[in-house]
């Protein structure tokens, strides 16, 4: 029997797996929309078998209501990055796999990285990458940089680095390839609470722009805003954000 962080681990890496063998037959909008299909189709499964008890938060299945009701929910991305998986040679999209416990907010996570043959989780002992010596880095999104991040990347004297899914985005701040990760807003609950929840685990800063904590398993499964930046610039980043 696993615990919560080697299951939410072992899921995220396996539906990787079956990522990578979906890509292998080829590149294009059909195949993310293939990869979302099949990645989510094993993530249910595998969570209604190892947890049968617990309810299940999906991006790509339809929203039971009755996980409010629940102590425990599972809250997946089975694809995060579908517009990058469908890229041949890109590496930055992820499968997130997260649990939501009633009173106790996020309690284990595990971000897949496939295409790098990585798995970031809280079930290994928590450590943040080592920040080489470099200019500060600001993640952010290749299609869609917010204004926010290029005050943050000011305030901190910093370059901007174009990555692709939420989840990639998190993972390099946690990695130490970049040291802050701001998004301005449209980020739902599959798509923060995983990476939020390895990032918290390895002592980075983690919240709303404005600094406040993030709600997770809430009706609207919505998110909105967050920032992940190592904890010595968090002071510096909410200021600029303020």
């Amino acid at each position: 029997m696993l615990d919560d962080h080697e299951l939410a681990a072992t899921l995220a890496t396996q539906a990787g797996a079956l990522l990578l063998g979906v890509r292998a037959d080829g590149f294009g909008e059909r195949t993310g929309d293939e990869g979302d299909r099949r990645s989510n189709t094993f993530l249910l499964e595998a969570l209604r078998a190892a947890r049968p008890d617990d309810a299940v938060l999906s991006e790509e299945a339809v929203d039971d209501l009755v996980r409010l009701n629940r102590d425990r929910v599972w809250i997946v991305d089975p694809l995060d990055g579908t517009r990058e998986f469908g890229e041949e040679g890109r590496t930055d999209w992820a499968v997130h796999v997260a649990l939501w416990q009633a009173g106790r907010g996020l309690i284990a996570g595990a971000v897949a990285l496939p295409g790098l043959g990585v798995t970031l989780s809280t079930s290994v002992d928590p450590v943040v990458g080592v920040r080489p010596a470099r200019t500060h880095k600001v993640v952010v999104s290749r299609t869609r940089p917010p204004e926010s991040a290029a005050v943050v990347a000011h305030a901190l004297d910093s370059e901007l680095l174009p990555y692709g899914s939420a989840g990639a985005k998190v993972a390099a701040v946690i990695r130490g390839e970049a040291d802050a990760y701001v998004h301005a807003g449209g980020l739902w609950e599959w798509d923060a609470a995983a990476p939020v929840a390895v990032a918290a685990s390895v002592g980075l800063h983690v919240s709303h722009v404005d600094g406040s904590p993030l709600m997770f398993n809430q009706e609207r499964p919505w998110t909105g805003d967050l920032l992940v930046t190592r904890p010595e610039l968090a002071a510096a980043a909410l200021a600029a954000l303020r």
